[in-house]
């Protein structure tokens, strides 16, 4: 009797990279020209301070506030409207006492005056300052968003692009011609990686299948003896696995690279045609293939993307238990991404040999998933390859009691 399959675990959760975090307050950046304004108006703003406080010092040691006046009332009459001073009403003594008060007064009172006006157009030339820092530092830094710019563009495989930066022979232009130089370079090792990846597709394919040919017309003779008969079936055997391994050489060269040309791709759609290819050898094998596939649509290239879900199905289906083994395959859209889940029973996998199955020719110890009739070891090489090229990534965790859970994860 089958043992009943343990449901699958939860998929594990994408490990936090601080370089992806999105900043609470993006306008916030402190990017260079922020930076460089805040510099300019800072240094602005402090030579200002320090004027205004040396005019002010100034002011005030001319105006000699609080010592008394250079002058003394001895006899006469003497009246201010400001002061309020009435001289039949005060003595001599008294009424210079009054006088070197209400000067002093307006002494602090032209001080004041004085500094409350420098403040307000302080105010306003460190907000001019700040304006015309900023624009001061996006002219100057205006290269750098070229330079900025060119390189997104390239990012996206466009490498004809350049810079081709012009004006003074400062140090951004130096950047920026040695960034065409680079991007130069590149392009034509690029150039030469495409021209290599099709002289190869054309010679290595050529040979294996006039092998393949001619294995298959000796043993379509119904006379051939038996001993060669197996032989050829060895060879043809052989020269299949040959073909795969070029193949699958060939598909891991141009998944590297990223994706230029872009189509609305179903996650759905391309995980049912490779249940449907799987469906024959998951049969022969006794293993279930069930789950359930919602929409989820994707920019990028549908071979690619096929090949992703076909090489996981194959995976779980061909690493599996002999009986009451099952393959769980699902996608759906969580968080605004495009998720494709590929679970399965199987064999124990050891947490720390994860990692090793994503690099080609690589496999778990264990005669399980080491068979030559099971693949080149490039499958899961190319799943991370093209997803990556889609700008994905792909998780795999054991699950408990034996089996994987593949999780793919691709931007919609």
């Amino acid at each position: 009797m089958a043992a009943t399959p343990a449901p699958p675990q939860a998929p594990p959760k994408p490990t936090w990279d601080p370089r992806r975090a999105e900043p609470p307050f993006p306008w916030l950046r402190p990017t260079i020209r922020i930076r460089l304004t805040l510099l300019y108006g800072g240094m602005f703003l402090i030579a200002g301070i320090l004027l205004l406080s040396i005019i002010y010092l100034l002011a005030a040691n001319a105006l000699n506030v609080g010592s008394d006046l250079p002058f003394k009332v001895v006899t006469g009459t003497v009246s201010s409207e400001s002061c309020n001073i009435t001289s039949t009403q005060l003595s001599a003594a008294e009424l210079n006492h009054a006088l070197n008060e209400c000067v002093n007064e307006q002494r602090q009172h032209a001080l004041d005056n004085l500094l409350s006006r420098s403040l307000l157009a302080l105010l306003g030339l460190a907000i001019i300052a700040f304006a015309f820092g900023y624009a001061m530092a996006g002219r100057v830094l205006s290269p750098l968003g070229r330079i900025t710019r060119t390189a997104r563009a390239v990012a996206g495989s466009d490498l004809s692009r350049r810079i081709e930066l012009d004006g003074p022979d400062d140090e951004l232009k130096e950047l920026a011609d040695t960034f065409d130089d680079m991007l130069e370079r590149l392009q034509r090792a690029f150039t030469a990686q495409q021209r290599f990846v099709g002289n190869a597709s054309h010679e290595l394919r050529t040979p294996l299948a006039i092998n393949r040919t001619l294995l298959e017309v000796h043993l379509s003779d119904p006379g051939a003896p038996v001993e060669l008969q197996q032989l050829g079936k060895t060879l043809l055997a052989t020269n299949e696995r040959s073909e795969q391994l070029v193949e699958g050489l060939l598909l891991l060269a141009r998944s590297d690279n990223q994706i230029v040309e872009r189509k609305p791709v179903d996650l759905a759609e391309v995980a049912e045609q490779a249940v449907d290819q799987v469906h024959a050898e998951a049969e022969a094998k006794g293993v279930e293939i069930r789950g359930e596939r919602l929409s989820a649509v994707v920019q990028g290239n549908g071979v690619l993307l096929e090949r992703i879900a076909l090489n996981l199905v194959q995976n779980a289906v061909r690493y599996n238990v002999q009986e009451g083994g099952w393959v769980e395959v699902t996608t759906e859209v969580q968080h605004g991404q495009a998720v494709l889940v590929v679970s399965n029973t199987g064999p124990v996998v050891p947490a720390y040999e994860i990692d090793n199955l994503f690099e080609p020719f690589k496999r778990l110890r264990g005669a399980d998933r080491t068979g030559s009739d099971k693949g080149v070891g490039l499958g899961l090489s190319i799943v991370r390859s093209v997803a990556r090229a889609h700008g994905g990534h792909i998780y795999a965790q054991p699950r408990e009691g034996g089996g994987l859970v593949m999780r793919v994860t691709l931007p919609i």
